[in-house]
């Protein structure tokens, strides 16, 4: 099972986590153009046999996202909501079908004082969330993993692409996008 990734993620497997299932694999991506990370975030697949009622099945993704953005948009109340709304559109964009999802929203402006005061001011937004894939192939699996793909790289603000479409050019021209 391979899964093709955008041209600007770096992915590598990580040490998954032994102690919540039985079975798990873990990856780690960044979002890099022209040599600037605007964006990272991990994904954790847990497979328990025996099912988890938490759960609502025997798999379970759990993501973590992060981008920066500008100061502004980290004030938008509707920031949160967006940000959701960019899980579950990567989730139906790639026909993942998934129960119980879970999750939080987090928007973080921050400036610096004192002898930190040249640090420019920062804004961030995470996306933490877990959801029940619902698999019955390797396919169901890449589906998945798209998914989050989708997920990450529209957080670090960028388009989403259409079904095997690679852009021309991985350069984001005057900023982000949104």
């Amino acid at each position: 099972m391979g899964v093709a990734w955008r041209p600007e993620m770096v992915v590598e497997e990580i040490p998954a986590p032994q102690r919540i299932a039985p079975f798990a694999v873990a990856i780690s991506a960044e979002v890099m153009v022209a040599d600037e990370e605007l964006g990272s975030g991990r994904l954790v697949l847990l497979h328990d046999p025996e099912g988890n009622p938490a759960w609502e099945g025997d798999f379970r993704c759990v993501s973590y996202v992060r981008a920066g953005v500008d100061s502004e948009m980290a004030i938008d109340p509707l920031l949160n909501e967006v940000g959701w709304s960019w899980l579950e559109d990567a989730l139906s964009r790639q026909q993942a079908v998934f129960a119980a999802p879970s999750g939080t929203v987090t928007a973080v402006s921050s400036r610096s004082f004192g002898t930190m005061e040249t640090e420019p001011p920062r804004a961030e937004v995470e996306i933490r969330a877990s959801w029940t894939p619902l698999i019955e192939s390797a396919d169901d699996v890449t589906r998945h993993l798209l998914a989050w793909s989708d997920l990450l790289c529209t957080t670090a603000g960028l388009p989403p692409l259409p079904q095997g479409v690679i852009p021309l050019s991985s350069r984001l021209q005057g900023g982000r996008r949104w």
